[in-house]
């Protein structure tokens, strides 16, 4: 795992006090690290945790690499249904960074900034596509215990039912009897709990956090201080004889400019031992401060302050100042100095640091999954014709595979009746390849070779130039003469038109008994491997094993390390019968082919993928419980298991992917999406690469 989430559900919480913490762990051990906001709040205003980041570590980074997108912009995303698209986006700019840096950091916006999307967490999702671990931070600041306990224990929970790692919850501006109360009341659960004390001055707001929050023209600055604290503010409402008995260091005092007597006490004070030395001084209701007074002041040494104007009135500007929140800042380098002793008094930053380095995350998102595809299939760019080029959702697809790199790609159709499709659908299809069957240079030499592949079959030659003009035939003869590297076809045709030529011009892979099938179903947290689904009707136990063997070696080509179930309606010993002895047999075949493969049959499919259930059921396996590639006994069972569960638990299935071919074709269902049709191309693309 190179990432870590920060994130909370409530603003002011001192999530940029633990990304410094982390950062600095982070920095002491690796070279190059980046610093990522998926959203922030608006692109008007610069974001102060990037800025921060990016002065005080100095990173390698510009500031636009360091966000993804602003909250407009996301909830825009949200409410025209194109959230999907905006994660896809998000995840792609977080995998450039991840590319090219040691370690990303990454600081979602609070919960309640993102109030929109309220009902979608959308830092849970991010945190789950990017495999961070999540770090959140709970503040105790004027909160109960209950109340504080409560919002650990759900967040916990959150993390877990998501299949994330849940690293660390921070609690700040915690008091030390909160503290052991919360200690105490949480000290049977399963969490890492690092608790941050309250600090006044960490928690004391600026002058420079004063102006960024108010809109006030500066009068006089003089040379003073941006990084002066503001410990509270007062409302000058009396005789300046008694104001001045009110007054304590640092305060902020809010005085209507005509208010000559005070002003001028004020600033006496400041020349007196014998009275506190306040911050600045706020004029409200735009009220002129008299040239004179301002003669004087200018005319004054040593002590001068900011006075600073606003056209609010009093009490408008008395609610403004409790929004005045402290921030940490690059040129304070005293409190960040502070800050950072405190984390580490704090925290067992080398045990934090050794357990950062050793996370692992078996997460692994739908959106995880295809970039891992497309990836894979950049490797090595390979050609894939597509043989259905009248249809919309080809083409539409087609134009996303060339523009992400995925593949080169040849069109099957008559040339002028795809360009006018594609400009009546405004696609941009210039660096397809088109190719006509039907007039095509390659038919002859095509009629030629399926003829002579098979004429002992009855084909006579002039069938042979009839069939391979049908496009699926055709595309099959590019594939077995190499002039491209793969085909994908279906959504017109049914199955039995897409591998039937298959079947009889590329055939098999030497020492495979049988062409089968998988399914790759895409859960929210996993993907698993189901075979076969969709080919085999009922194979006996030599092709179960054959089909158990090539499908494990689909998943570990895909990123997925295979354990095998050889399923059935009884696990281990407990059942008998024909079709439970087939899977025994299987089973065992599979062992003396491929001692090197974890494998479990028979067993059924809540004992492969439940631990709880196999700790009961077959508690000495390293199988069950965690099985990743499911092998069905027949066609009936795969194929209504894979879509019972593709419905009830709106898992992507992507497939049928064929598998014992000697060259890739794959078929797609007549339903599928164009999502659908570009996961499969980089599928065959990748199978191309790996033949």
């Amino acid at each position: 795992m190179r990432s870590l989430y920060i994130t909370a559900t409530q603003k002011n919480v001192g999530m940029l006090f633990v990304s410094l913490g982390f950062m600095e762990m982070l920095k002491r051990k690796l070279h190059r690290v980046a610093f990522f906001r998926p959203i922030i709040e608006s692109k008007e205003k610069k974001d102060h945790s990037i800025t921060f980041m990016l002065k005080h570590y100095k990173l390698d980074m510009n500031y636009e690499a360091c966000y993804g997108c602003d909250l407009e912009y996301a909830e825009k995303m949200f409410a025209s249904g194109e959230s999907q698209k905006l994660q896809e986006e998000l995840f792609e700019k977080f995998k450039t960074l991840e590319a090219h840096y040691d370690f990303v950091l990454c600081e979602g916006l609070p919960r309640s900034v993102l109030k929109a999307l309220e009902h979608y967490d959308l830092n849970l999702q991010l945190a789950q596509n990017f495999s961070s671990a999540v770090v959140n931070v709970v503040t105790a600041q004027q909160r109960g215990v209950e109340d504080i306990c409560e919002e650990i224990l759900l967040e916990h929970q959150r993390f877990r039912d998501a299949g994330c790692v849940h690293f660390a919850t921070f609690v700040s501006r915690v008091d030390a009897q909160q503290q052991n109360l919360v200690q105490n009341k949480l000290i049977k659960e399963e969490l890492a709990l690092y608790y941050l004390p309250e600090l006044r001055e960490l928690g004391t707001p600026t002058m420079q956090d004063l102006l960024e929050t108010l809109e006030l023209e500066k009068v006089l600055f003089g040379e003073h201080d941006h990084t002066r604290t503001i410990r509270a503010f007062r409302v000058a409402d009396m005789e300046a004889v008694h104001f001045l008995e009110q007054i304590e260091e640092d305060d902020l005092v809010v005085v209507p400019a005509d208010r000559v007597g005070i002003i001028l006490s004020l600033f006496l004070a400041l020349y007196s031992k014998a009275y506190p030395k306040i911050s600045g001084i706020i004029f409200p209701s735009s009220v002129p401060l008299h040239p004179g007074i301002k003669k004087m002041i200018d005319g004054l040494e040593g002590h001068k302050i900011p006075l600073l104007s606003t056209p609010k009135e009093t009490y408008r500007i008395v609610q403004e100042l409790s929004d005045v929140h402290a921030r940490l800042r690059a040129e304070n380098h005293r409190k960040i100095a502070l800050a950072l002793g405190l984390f580490e008094k704090s925290v067992d930053t080398s045990l934090l640091a050794e357990k950062l380095t050793h996370l692992k995350s078996e997460v692994l998102t739908p959106l995880m999954f295809e970039y891992r595809l497309f990836e894979l299939a950049r490797k090595k760019i390979k050609k894939i014709v597509l043989p259905e080029s009248s249809d919309e959702r080809i083409l539409r697809a087609a134009e996303i595979i060339l523009r992400r790199g995925i593949a080169q790609i040849v069109l099957l159709g008559e040339k002028k009746e795809i360009e006018q499709m594609s400009q009546r659908l405004g696609l941009d299809l210039a660096q397809a390849e088109v190719i006509d069957p039907r007039t095509s240079e390659y038919l002859e030499g095509f009629a030629q070779t399926y003829y002579a592949l098979r004429k002992t079959k009855g084909v006579s030659q002039e069938s042979a130039y009839e069939t391979v003009r049908d496009p699926n035939y055709f595309a099959t003869m590019m594939v077995h003469m190499e002039y491209a590297d793969g085909m994908v076809s279906g959504a017109v045709h049914a199955t039995a038109d897409t591998i039937r030529p298959a079947f009889q011009i590329i055939k098999t892979v030497p020492g495979v008994s049988a062409v089968s099938s998988i399914f790759f179903m895409c859960f929210k947290t996993r993907v698993l491997v189901y075979g076969d689904c969709a080919v085999n009707l009922d194979p006996d136990a030599a092709t179960l094993a054959d089909i158990a063997i090539a499908s494990a070696e689909t998943a570990r080509a895909f990123g997925i390390i295979p354990k095998v179930a050889m399923l059935s309606y009884s696990t281990g010993s407990s059942g008998s019968g024909e079709e439970v002895d087939k899977v025994r047999e299987a089973t065992e075949i599979v062992r003396r082919k491929r001692a090197d493969l974890p494998v479990e049959g028979p067993i059924q499919y809540d004992a492969a993928i439940d631990k709880a259930v196999a700790k009961t059921k077959i508690p000495d396996s390293e199988v069950a419980g965690e099985a990743t590639v499911f092998i069905f006994p027949d066609l009936n069972t795969g194929n209504n298991t894979y879509k019972a569960v593709q419905s009830s638990s709106g898992a992507l299935a992507i497939g049928p992917i064929l598998q014992g071919l000697r060259k890739p074709v794959n078929d797609l269902s007549r339903g599928c999406s164009v999502e659908d049709i570009v996961n499969t191309v980089a599928i065959t693309a990748i199978q191309a690469g790996d033949a």
